[in-house]
């Protein structure tokens, strides 16, 4: 197998390759140490000049930017020596090779990634389309782009800084930059924006050509199953909350409910039910008039047995903050969605805020594989290599370190309780802090930080904590973690993207001691938690300390692992065995695959949106880019009127109630008394149809002597982007509520994402003949006027009001209760319609 395995080794053909190109580039530096400052910024010129041969052309771009790589890159060299006083290694000429293709440099904590990426940004820089460099928060973008920002200005081109606190002629400024520093989730609520604009002007990003993603695993995959979501104020439902909470909090594990700690899955059985159909006073809590108190008491039971305080969310400032399970970050301006939020809110007592509804939305997943080429750079990939290749069509390329490393990885020890395991961790540090090695503890967890922080207090060991509660000082935190007797707790986050630099003589006790107090379910994060120890060819050590009680032994086969301990007499004693550790290696792939299923799945059934939402976006843009959209208009009144002959349009003529035709007619395209009956009878659909077009096309000739040209122009762009736009959210909800339901589909032995696909094109269908009728209807139905007439209007109103005291008449007029009607009751109206589709739009 180590004989195919070498053979077969897709890595070190890569390398190969990478190699051979790298050293063009190291053979080029004499020629570029000859260039004047002055000469550098010409090349940059001459480069751009080559580009603009492309006409445009982006494939053709891409052959440029590969016949003149190798000078550039070495020019970038050159310029980071004279600027930076530093010079990219081959390992990192390499690198930036790989970002260049499109791939993701895997690359160890302290191998300089961030001077890396500045040979492929330049290069890509060049054919003027803007490269966004994209970190995983602000302080990083700000701090790269800074530090970065005197290399791109040596080598004459400009840099930007995307912030969420700026404003959108600031944000258009930044995105107009060649090169601009931006977090993920900015850029991609910017995108989400964009498309809500009325005016061209108003849009900030100007298309989205190369990005490169640093810690690209943790945005790519990490963050993956959290959609970004514009929301607006949607019903006020406080008291389901409240009532649903209450009832949970009496229920009991097995007897009212079951709960599977694996797939974190928990439902109400047979006693449950019948105890909420007491409780809510209703027969049948299953019957579809019921399916809303459902949805509220199943949100209830998992905010109150399945997501825990300080673990899954931390309560700040009478709020609900969410707390990254990847990085242990708390997420600012985040909600769960589906009101899991509020469920979490009502158990904790704090104010509950209203449910939002979504306006625009969009998995980071499909709006990173909008651009035309996505590069990456992390510490480690390799376990989700085949993630990226399946759905970002990205190769993870390991790149070898500038010098070998020599941290040493120890064996997992394991214990059979947590408590025996802490009491292990405390020994171990008070142990090195003794001699004055500087040590960084992992945890999985807020709670288990502060425990740990208890246990050192009582041995007066004095150390920082960083975790979700406390990350304001991070940067700080991290830059004196590998100073001499320095100790630090960190949750899974522990400052990625800031170096930990050894203090004076720490090399001699031993480099940066690691300790992980608990596996984390993905590999990932432990080999970022060992990485922060042995950079550049530091000295170093890490130990992962394990207890039968954590989280990812029990949810995998630790009852066996006890049984061996216990049948050894070894319940009290240390276990060090590499089967076990092999285990839990077996355990954590298994777990990776589960959340890769499960983001495979949400790309899947995101797939659906995604093309509907191309198309939609799609003709936005077209309404928006173009001065005058009359022909646009013309063809959605013409569809939309071929759909009502159509439908009246029947073999039988005597069948036709052509009173009814004719009054539909008037109601959705013409001014009253504008056709008759009589008008209709006897004539062909073509007939009927030039008819009706004919009388349109006058109707819209008045209303354009009324407002005149360019204010026709500006209403008739206005009502189609209002009623695409409408028609739109409300098409995201149904959505939204479609696929909540879906899964329950498969107790009919029926797929439900094939019955998602093809209801979800059904009703796409609907949409876009919606969005025609409404604004043929809106556009030709509105009443419109002339600037004189409205000067006339404010002048009778400006006398009306100073007559007599200066204060107008106003008849009173008897008070009227008014019923509010839900958005989902019928109609009042008698249409038979819900309210919400009918006079509630």
């Amino acid at each position: 197998m180590g004989v195919l395995n070498k053979l077969f080794d897709g890595n070190k053909r890569e390398l190969k390759t990478l190699r051979k190109e790298a050293q063009k580039v190291l053979a080029l530096a004499p020629e570029m140490e000859q260039l004047s400052d002055e000469d550098i910024k010409n090349k940059t010129e001459t480069f751009k000049e080559q580009l603009k041969e492309a006409n445009g052309d982006i494939k053709e771009e891409e052959k440029i930017l590969d016949s003149i790589l190798a000078e550039a890159f070495a020019l970038v060299r050159e310029a980071s020596k004279r600027a930076l006083g530093m010079e990219p290694f081959e390992v990192q000429v390499m690198g930036g090779i790989a970002l260049h293709k499109g791939d993701i440099a895997e690359m160890k904590t302290g191998e300089g990634k961030t001077l890396t990426a500045t040979m492929p940004v330049y290069l890509n820089a060049l054919a003027g389309r803007g490269v966004q460099v994209i970190t995983v928060n602000e302080y990083l973008s700000e701090s790269q782009m800074e530090e970065m920002e005197v290399l791109y200005n040596f080598l004459g081109l400009t840099v930007g800084l995307n912030l969420n606190q700026k404003n959108s002629t600031e944000k258009r400024q930044a995105y107009a930059a060649d090169i601009t520093y931006t977090t993920n989730n900015e850029l991609g609520f910017d995108y989400l924006r964009d498309n809500m604009v009325t005016y061209k002007e108003d849009r900030v990003l100007r298309g989205l050509n190369f990005a490169v993603i640093d810690e690209v695993d943790s945005i790519l995959i990490d963050e993956a199953r959290t959609p970004l979501i514009i929301s607006g104020k949607a019903n006020d439902r406080e008291t389901y909350y409240v009532q649903a909470n209450q009832f949970v909090k009496m229920l009991k594990e097995d007897t009212d409910y079951t709960y599977d700690i694996k797939t974190r899955n928990i439902q109400l059985n047979d006693e449950g039910m019948e105890k909420a159909e007491k409780w809510f006073k209703i027969e049948n809590l299953y019957d579809v008039k019921h399916v809303n108190l459902l949805h509220h008491i199943n949100q209830a039971l998992k905010a109150n047995f399945s997501m825990e305080k300080d673990v899954d969310y931390v309560v700040e400032d009478n709020s609900i903050l969410i707390v990254d399970q990847f990085t242990g970050r708390t997420m600012k301006g985040r909600r769960f969605s589906d009101g899991l939020h509020q469920a979490i809110e009502a158990k904790e007592g704090v104010d509950i805020q209203n449910e939002s509804r979504t306006m625009a939305s969009i998995t980071f997943q499909n709006f990173f594989r909008l651009f035309n080429k996505l590069s990456g750079m992390t510490g480690t990939a390799k376990t989700e290599e085949e993630e990226f290749m399946n759905i970002y069509n990205m190769r993870v390329t390991q790149i070898p370190t500038n010098k070998p490393v020599q941290r040493i990885d120890n064996t997992d020890k394991i214990y059979a309780t947590e408590k025996i395991k802490l009491e292990a961790v405390t020994r171990d540090v008070i142990e090195r802090h003794r001699k004055g090695q500087p040590i960084l503890i992992g945890t999985v967890a807020v709670e288990t930080s502060e425990v740990i922080s208890n246990l050192l207090k009582k041995h007066g060991i004095r150390h920082n904590v960083l975790n979700a509660k406390n990350h304001g000082r991070e940067a700080e935190i991290i830059k004196d973690a590998g100073k001499k007797g320095a100790v630090t707790i960190a949750t899974n986050m522990a400052g990625r993207g800031t170096d930990i630099k050894l203090g004076e003589g720490v090399k001699d006790l031993g480099g940066l001691a690691v300790i992980g107090t608990e596996r984390h379910e993905s590999r990932r994060i432990d080999d970022q938690l060992r990485g922060r120890s042995g950079r550049q060819g530091d000295v170093g050590e890490s130990t992962f300390y394990l207890s039968l009680e954590d989280n990812l032994m029990r949810r995998f086969g630790s009852e066996r692992i006890q049984g061996i301990m216990e049948r050894m007499g070894m319940s009290e004693e240390e276990l060090t065995s590499k089967m076990i550790s092999r285990g839990v290696e077996s355990s954590q792939k298994r777990v990776e695959g589960n959340n890769f299923d499960s983001r495979k799945k949400l790309l899947e059934y995101d797939e659906v949106l995604r093309k509907q939402r191309e198309i939609i976006y799609g003709e936005r843009d077209e309404i928006i880019d173009q001065k005058d959209v009359r022909e646009l208009l013309n063809d959605m009144i013409e569809r939309s009127v071929d759909r009502t002959v159509e439908f009246y349009d029947i073999d039988n003529e005597e069948e036709i109630d052509y009173e009814q035709y004719a009054k539909y007619l008037m109601d959705s395209y013409l001014p009253e008394d504008a056709i008759s009956a009589d008008d209709l009878r006897g004539k062909e659909a073509d007939e009927i149809k030039s008819l009706i077009l004919e009388k349109i096309k006058v109707q819209l000739e008045e209303k354009e002597e009324v407002l005149g040209s360019e204010k026709m122009r500006l209403f008739e762009r206005m009502m189609m982007l209002k009623t695409m736009d409408q028609k739109w959210i409300e098409h995201i909800d149904s959505m939204d509520q479609l696929r909540t339901g879906i899964h329950l589909r498969s107790y009919g032995q029926i797929n439900p994402l094939r019955e998602y696909q093809n209801e979800g094109i059904q009703m796409f269908e609907n949409l876009l003949r919606n969005i025609e009728d409404d604004t043929a209807k809106f556009v030709l139905k509105t009443v419109v006027r002339s600037d004189e007439e409205m000067k006339r209007e404010q002048v009778v109103d400006k006398k009306q009001m100073q007559a007599g005291d200066g204060k107008a008449k106003v008849k009173k007029q008897p008070v009227k209760r008014q019923v509010k009607v839900g958005r989902n009751d019928p109609c009042p109206c008698g249409s038979g319609k819900k309210y919400k589709n009918c006079h509630g739009q």
